[in-house]
Order: C-alpha cells, then structure tokens, then sequence
C-alpha cells in the first residue's frame, strides 16, 4: 500500500521535470524542444489524476503537487515563451556585455531591458491565481471555471510552432506582432479566469448521449489537426469554449 499511494505522486513529479526542461529550452529560445517537453508534462498531468482515482489513493497532497507541477509546466514555460516572443516582436535582445558574469549579473551592468516583454510574464500570475482557485473551488469536479493551464499552455506554445512549421509570412508576421501578442496575453489571462463553464473531458461511461459533446470535441479536434495541424490549436481552444457554451446553454433549456 505505501508504494501504490506514491505512483501517481512520482508521475505528478515527471510533470514537473518535463516543465523545469521546458523552462530551460524556452529561455534558450528552443521552442520546439521546449513544446516537446510540455506535451510530455501535460501528458503525465492527465495520467496522474487518473491513476489516483484508478488505485484509488487521492489525497490532499497529491492535489497540492499536482497545483505546484501544473504551475511550472502550464504556468511558468507558457510566460517564458511570451516573454520571449515579445522581446523578438519589439526586438530587445536580452544579454550581459561584460566578461565578468558575476558582477554584471549582480550590478545589472550591459543588461537590456524592455517593460514590453514583461507583459508575457502575466500569464503566470494569472495561472497561479487560477490554480489556487481552483484548489478551493468543490464545484469544480464535471466541469471547468475558466480555461485550463494545460489548454492556455497549448494555445501559448503553438504560436512559435505554428512560425516554425506552417510556412506562412502571414501568419508570421501576426505572429510577432507586438500588439497581438499583448492581446494573445491578455485574452488568456482572462480566459484562466473567466467564469464561462467548460466541460471537461472526463467520461463517466462511454454512452454517446451522456458524452454527445466530448466525442463531437475530440473528432472535430483529429480533423483539424490533420489539416491545419499546429495552426488547428487556436482553434481547437476556440471550438472548446464555443462547444461548452453551447452544451451549457442546452443543459439550462
């Protein structure tokens, strides 16, 4: 028994590994190793809730670890990843001249800053906050109040991605601009903590009726990624909201 309590802790723990991994690329400015990374960690977040519920051994500890991992993997590396965008879009490099590292880390010499890049840095404290939230909300356990970490990290990490792969000078230059960006980072601060409802993708039984929505979900999902593939992740987060208002609407009718 002491064993099988851990399992899930340790796979809450890999999360957290493969977040302090991301961290470290995206300061680098490796944002595809870095998404790798958090693919990985929000893969082990979803499999640790379920192990616990499987084995059986929930506890307030796990759900502390789980807020904790949650924060760097889905907190932390998606504000890096803006902050880091931003410096491209307003073109501040960020970077000490002086050969001493030591003394001019410590005395801010040659160091070039921006307060623009800064405001990436909000989407960590917005996800902090809503994960605290959502610590000490009860109601929270068939549905969702306002996005989760998991889906703003994804909807903040494709936008690198989508200028790597997809090939487009239009969407390259929406990208980087500065204006949409500081959009992109406000309208996700809100989302993390909107009141709008979302369904969460937890299947109770397999039965179409009581999961219509889910299933329509994860179809329209797989057709888009086919064919707009990482280009389909902001839509796909779209489609979520649009979906759960919907589902949310009926279910009051």
């Amino acid at each position: 028994m002491s064993l099988k309590k851990h399992i899930p802790n340790i796979v809450t723990l890999l999360n957290l590994f493969c977040g302090s991994i991301a961290v470290i690329f995206a300061v680098y400015n490796n944002f595809v190793a870095a998404a790798i990374f958090v693919f990985l960690g929000i893969f082990f977040d979803f499999f640790d809730g379920l192990l616990a519920r499987k084995l059986n051994v929930q506890s307030p500890l796990g759900i502390q670890l789980d807020s904790l991992a949650d924060m760097v993997t889905s907190g932390l590396v998606p504000g890096v990843v803006m902050f880091k965008l931003l410096s491209i879009a307003v073109d501040t490099p960020y970077f000490i001249e002086s050969s001493d590292v030591w003394t001019s880390s410590m005395h801010w010499t040659g160091f070039k800053i921006s307060w623009i890049p800064l405001i990436g840095l909000l989407i960590p404290l917005a996800s902090a906050y809503r994960l605290a939230k959502f610590n000490v909300d009860e109601d929270q356990k068939s549905y969702f109040k306002g996005l989760p970490t998991p889906a703003n990290a994804l909807l903040i990490i494709s936008l690198p991605l989508i200028m790597e792969f997809q090939n487009s000078d239009l969407m390259n230059a929406t990208i980087v601009n500065k204006w949409f960006l500081i959009g992109m980072t406000l309208v996700s601060c809100y989302l993390l903590n909107s009141h709008i409802k979302l369904f969460a993708l937890k299947f109770k039984n397999f039965g179409f009726k009581d999961n219509a929505v889910r299933y329509v979900f994860l179809i329209l999902t797989m057709v888009l990624l086919v064919l707009l593939h990482f280009a389909a992740i902001p839509i796909i987060i779209l489609s979520y909201i649009i979906l759960s208002l919907i589902s949310e609407s009926l279910m009051k009718k």
